[in-house]
């Protein structure tokens, strides 16, 4: 069942006890900090890329116990940046796949962080899903951006003509030290 939800006051535990699905797409310009990974280059307007979405909750039945609440989160986005080799902009498709397993407070998630593959979360009345999104896209997101083949050549250079000439101009030390052993006691 698809619903449009509320991604800042998201009731996680209905949702999962529902077995519901949801899923929807908005503009990058919604997620503040993904936004601030994008790149326009000079006079270029910002970029007005989509983030796609869905969730489905899930309540997995646990023998001796409570059923295990659990939100499955998928979402992508292309993200313009600036590629690192030629700097000029490449984009990047970002994706996330992520299960999260809530558990009743910070001591339970702490005590079996180590042992569970799944990202553990404190169940909280409301969760805000699209920074729970947002979080997930920018771990997804590439330190050191790049095109597989830049579509320019990139010049490679270790000289700096400014850095030449301002060493050129400034006299060396060891040369005024050769003259002084040289000149006679």
């Amino acid at each position: 069942m698809d619903k449009k939800i509320d991604l800042k006051h998201f009731n996680v535990k209905a949702f999962a006890r529902d077995g519901m699905n949801a899923q929807g797409q908005e503009s990058l310009a919604h997620f503040e900090r993904l936004s601030d990974l994008s790149w326009s280059g000079e006079g270029q307007k910002a970029p007005s890329s989509q983030v796609s979405w869905s969730l489905t909750g899930e309540m997995v039945p646990v023998t001796g116990g409570d059923a295990q609440i659990w939100l499955h989160l998928s979402a992508e986005v292309s993200l313009p940046m600036q590629c690192q080799r030629c700097m000029g902009p490449v984009l990047v498709d970002v994706f996330s796949d992520q299960s999260f397993r809530f558990v009743a407070d910070e001591a339970t998630a702490e005590a079996q962080d180590d042992e569970s593959e799944e990202d553990l979360l404190v169940l909280a009345p409301e969760l805000d899903v699209g920074a729970l999104i947002e979080d997930e896209l920018i771990m997804s997101a590439p330190i050191v951006p790049k095109h597989e083949i830049c579509p320019a050549s990139v010049t490679l250079s270790v000289a700096d003509e400014a850095f030449e000439e301002a060493l050129a101009a400034k006299p060396n030390p060891f040369a005024a030290l050769a003259q002084l052993k040289q000149k006679p006691h």
